[in-house]
C-alpha cells in the first residue's frame, strides 16, 4: 500500500494553537504511518495561496495525496481548491465554514471535507464566563481576531448571544498573535478615554492575544497594578500554555479548543485507504477551563462582587 503524503498548511508559527496544530499533525502522522510536510503562511493570505498552488503545480511525483490547511483569508481559496481536486489531490479545510465543498464533493472523487472547532459555541462559553466573573455586571475589554475571519466573527456572535445585558464590551482588533494584541492594547492605552474607562475583565479570542495584552499592561508606568489585578481570559486552552496559565493564575479562565489536524489526517487515511465516506463538515467541541461553576465561585468573582457591594454602599 502506497505511503500517503499530506501537505499541512497553517496560518503562522507565532501562535500557540497553530503550534499545537503542527504537533498534533506530527503525532498523528507517526501513529498512522504517513508522511507530512508542514508550511506556514505568516498570516498572509496571498502568500498562502501562492505556497499551496506552487505545490499543486509541481511535478506529479512530488505532489501530495491531500492538502490540509487552515485559511488565513476569508475565502478559503476556492480556485486553489479546484486546482487541487482537478489534479487528484484531496482537500481538507480547517476551522472555516466553506460553501464550495458541496460542489467539489459532487464532482470529484477525491476526499473533500471541513473540520472545525465550533466557534459560535466557543463564543457562547466566553460570554458565560464573563457572567460568572461579573456577577454584578461590568465592562470587558475584548480583543477580537481579524474581522474578515469567520472564526473571529462567529466567536463574537456567540459571545453576544450569551453575554448578560449588564455586561458591556469594548472591542479592540488583533490578528491571532501576541504581538498584534500587544500593539492594539498599547495604542488604546495612549488614548485619554482609556484612562477614563472602567474595565473589569480583559479578554481575547485566543490565549496568545491575552498574553500580548497582559504584556502591554505590564509596561504601563501608571496604574499597572490595577490593570494586572483584573481577571484575564482567553481561548484555545492548550495543556502547556492556556491551561498552565490558568493553574498559575496568569489567566482567570480559558476555553479548551481541541486541535483538529490529527482528526483530519485520521479521516483522510480512512477515506483513501479504507474507502470510508467522510462527512462534509465535522465539528469539535470546546470546554470551559475552569468549569463555569468553579469560575462563579472563584476569587475573581468574589472580589468583583465585594467591590460592587462597597460601591453600592457609598
Amino acid at each position: 500500500m502506497k505511503k500517503l503524503n499530506v501537505l499541512i498548511g497553517l496560518t503562522t508559527n507565532d501562535n500557540d494553537y497553530q503550534l499545537e496544530q503542527a504537533n498534533a499533525a506530527e503525532e498523528a502522522a507517526r501513529r498512522l504511518g504517513i508522511s507530512i510536510q508542514i508550511i506556514h503562511a505568516d498570516n498572509d493570505a496571498i502568500d498562502q495561496s501562492q505556497q499551496i498552488l506552487k505545490i499543486i503545480q509541481s511535478s506529479t511525483n512530488s505532489r501530495p495525496d491531500a492538502i490540509v490547511f487552515e485559511p488565513v483569508g476569508a475565502t478559503a481559496l476556492p480556485q486553489v481548491a479546484r486546482a487541487a481536486v482537478t489534479a487528484g489531490i484531496g482537500w481538507v479545510v480547517l476551522n472555516r465554514d466553506v460553501d464550495y465543498l458541496t460542489e467539489l464533493r459532487r464532482t470529484y472523487a477525491v476526499p473533500c471535507f471541513a473540520i472545525s472547532s465550533d466557534h459560535e459555541e466557543i463564543g457562547r462559553i466566553q460570554g458565560r464566563q464573563f457572567g460568572a466573573l461579573l456577577p454584578k455586571g461590568g465592562t470587558v475589554l475584548y480583543i477580537q481576531g481579524p474581522t474578515e475571519n469567520s472564526a473571529a466573527r462567529q466567536r463574537t456572535a456567540g459571545m453576544y448571544e450569551t453575554k448578560r445585558g449588564d455586561i458591556q464590551v469594548k472591542t479592540l482588533k488583533g490578528n491571532w498573535t501576541e504581538a498584534s494584541a500587544y500593539k492594539a492594547v498599547t495604542s488604546w492605552l495612549r488614548l485619554s478615554t482609556s484612562r477614563e474607562s472602567r474595565i473589569d475583565v480583559i479578554a481575547a479570542q485566543d490565549d496568545s492575544m491575552t498574553v500580548g495584552a497582559r504584556k502591554a499592561f505590564q509596561e504601563q508606568p501608571r496604574d499597572r497594578e490595577r490593570w494586572l489585578a483584573l481577571p484575564f481570559t482567553g481561548c484555545d486552552g492548550l495543556p502547556k500554555t492556556g491551561q498552565a496559565w490558568v493553574r498559575s493564575g496568569l489567566l482567570a479562565a480559558t476555553i479548551f479548543v481541541p486541535p483538529n489536524t490529527g482528526t483530519a489526517l485520521e479521516m483522510l487515511v480512512g477515506a483513501l485507504h479504507a474507502d470510508i465516506k467522510t462527512p462534509e463538515r465535522k465539528l469539535t467541541l470546546p470546554t470551559s477551563i475552569p468549569s463555569l461553576e468553579e469560575l462563579a465561585s472563584s476569587r475573581w468573582a468574589r472580589v468583583h462582587a465585594d467591590a460592587a457591594r462597597k460601591s453600592a454602599g457609598r
